[in-house]
């Protein structure tokens, strides 16, 4: 029986998971660097808050964790104030961070020595899905494990799917963000393409969207795109966080990945010019189009 719950890091996709937990019923426990951020919660979700990570997960019977890298993971969980010295053997640690497969494994090796379960669980569906509790989770970990953790994380997520071991989840999100790199992109230039060649882009947009090239960016994104639109979703910084990793585990591994690493050099002039707060399809500005009124 689940009785408490702690939550550490309320961003954009942290707030409402938690808050989704909340109001699941949970006992939920919160942290955040930011500690008005941490209040605001409590008074908007009316769960506790606490002074520091180890004081949100004491008595948890599973911690939630949803920061930005493997380095704010590691000052997080390890160390003697980190959650895992304070969490009690028996307790799961389930992390939402989209981080490295190499980071979840030494975490979960030291969780176990400890006697405390962990599981890696990135997440997609972006902002909107967080708060529509509509999240994908691609989880990494023992099969017992993933079948406890995952009546708690249908709370916020859609699908939950256990990928395999430890690590396994992390990789599965690379999968995912090589995809949308690439579906970004081709969005993009099919959009600016067709301003050039002057077709009624919203028109074309409803023409191609129940085919071949349908897909949620496609849907999603591009009206915003063609709106000029760019000051909401996912963000160009963070992007370039997750391919840099993606990259990185395709020279581990021997993949091939030219396309991707062309489009984070897209993002990488798009950060140059002011753009790292712009959602992800701000690729399109890089693009040279026709000026619709002229």
């Amino acid at each position: 029986m689940i009785s408490k719950v702690a939550f550490i890091g309320l961003g954009v996709m942290g707030y409402p998971m938690a808050g989704h937990l909340a109001n699941d019923g949970l006992a939920v426990c919160v942290y955040n660097r930011t500690q008005a951020k941490a209040v605001q919660w409590h008074a908007h979700y009316g769960g506790a808050w606490a002074n520091t990570p180890a004081a949100a997960v004491a008595d948890a019977d599973i911690v939630f964790c949803c920061v930005g890298n493997d380095n704010d993971l590691d000052s997080i969980a390890l160390g003697t104030k980190g959650i895992l010295a304070a969490m009690a053997p028996g307790s799961l640690l389930i992390d939402h961070t989209t981080a490295s497969a190499k980071v979840a494994r030494k975490l979960a090796l030291i969780a176990n020595k400890l006697g405390v379960d962990f599981m890696d669980a990135p997440v997609s569906g972006g902002q909107a899905g967080a708060e529509n509790g509509v999240l994908t989770v691609m989880c990494g970990a023992d099969n017992s494990v993933f079948q406890r953790a995952k009546p708690v994380m249908s709370a916020y997520a859609r699908t939950i799917t256990h990928m395999g071991p430890v690590g396994h989840g992390q990789l599965t999100k690379m999968v995912n963000q090589i995809c949308i790199a690439g579906l970004l992109q081709g969005l993009a230039e099919g959009i600016a393409f067709a301003v050039n060649a002057g077709l009624n882009v919203s028109k074309m947009l409803e023409a191609i969207a129940p085919g071949a090239a349908g897909s949620w960016q496609l849907h999603n994104r591009g009206p915003t795109m063609l709106d000029n639109q760019f000051e909401f979703g996912f963000a160009v910084d963070l992007m370039r966080k997750d391919l840099a990793i993606c990259l990185v585990e395709a020279g581990l591994n021997g993949s091939a990945l030219p396309v991707t690493a062309m489009v984070d050099q897209f993002y990488s002039e798009l950060q140059a010019a002011g753009g790292g707060r712009l959602d992800t399809s701000s690729l399109l500005r890089r693009l040279p189009r026709r000026d619709l009124n002229g």
